[in-house]
């Protein structure tokens, strides 16, 4: 009986966890539980994201560099044109914006929360052109504008210790905080509850990316090309997609496709072009 009554102690408070900590998504307007307050997660994200610069090569093409801060830049523009429009610049206002090109093999991007973007230099022969960088960087700055990172540690702290875990990572006193940092890029659960909202989260952060790549005056209908792409880079290596933290590519194109005439009513070429 007392197990019991404790149990439900920690669901109850859990619930009023939920109550307290809800937002919405821009754009989808889904409603997202976030745990841990925004400051805590931005001085995590600038820490962390300094360390990897420290210790990760800058490239040296500086033709290249320039194109991924130019887009970047666009893409942040296009974001915080956004934010403003739906009175929602608060939300933006401790983001400290930065766009990195780094030298690896690996065909991959990331963003970290507060603006902080990186592009390796692998991915570039799939993006081709500024266009397909405008997806991959839209892409990316989504998950961290959509606070997609708060929400999967908020996850991770429920599937692992529930009432417990909040409380010790909110203290700030406890390594905790960092193992769940780990797990919301992607290092944590890999089955269970975690998955489902892991392929969401893909499947919002291409949403709306089309929308802000639209804002910055690329043409969406390049996502659909790059998708395609980087399809065809695993060589007909795929992973069964309820085993993926990611949809799989037809998926994630059909998608797209659906949405891209919806992005197309944010599109305006700009002047330059």
């Amino acid at each position: 009986m007392h197990f019991q009554k404790k149990n439900i102690s920690y669901f109850l408070i859990l619930i009023s966890f939920f109550c307290l900590s809800c937002s919405s998504v821009p754009i989808t307007g889904r409603k997202q539980v976030s745990f841990i307050p925004e400051s805590t997660i931005l001085n995590m994200s600038f820490q962390q994201y300094q360390e990897f610069v420290k210790t990760n090569a800058l490239s040296k093409n500086q033709e290249e560099s320039n194109m991924v801060k130019k887009v970047g830049k666009r893409i942040q523009g296009a974001v915080e044109q956004y934010f403003a429009q739906n009175n929602m610049s608060h939300e933006l206002k401790d983001y400290a914006w930065e766009f990195n090109l780094v030298e690896s093999n690996d065909v991959n991007a990331w963003a970290m929360p507060g603006g902080k973007v990186v592009v390796y230099t692998g991915i570039l022969p799939v993006t081709k052109d500024e266009n397909g960088l405008a997806v991959v960087m839209g892409h990316e700055v989504a998950h961290a504008v959509a606070k997609h990172g708060n929400e999967r540690m908020s996850q991770e702290l429920m599937t692992q210790m529930g009432e417990t875990a909040v409380s010790v990572a909110l203290s700030g006193k406890s390594d905790m905080t960092k193992q769940v940092v780990s797990a919301a890029y992607g290092y944590g659960s890999q089955y269970g509850v975690l998955l489902p909202y892991s392929r969401l989260h893909e499947s919002e952060a291409d949403y709306l990316g089309l929308i802000f790549m639209a804002m910055a005056g690329y043409d969406p209908h390049h996502a659909v090309d790059f998708w395609q792409r980087m399809a065809d880079t695993k060589n007909g290596e795929t992973v069964p997609e309820f085993m993926s933290t990611h949809p799989s590519d037809d998926t994630r194109i059909r998608k797209i496709r659906e949405k891209i005439p919806e992005a197309m009513q944010y599109y305006k070429k700009p002047m330059e072009q």
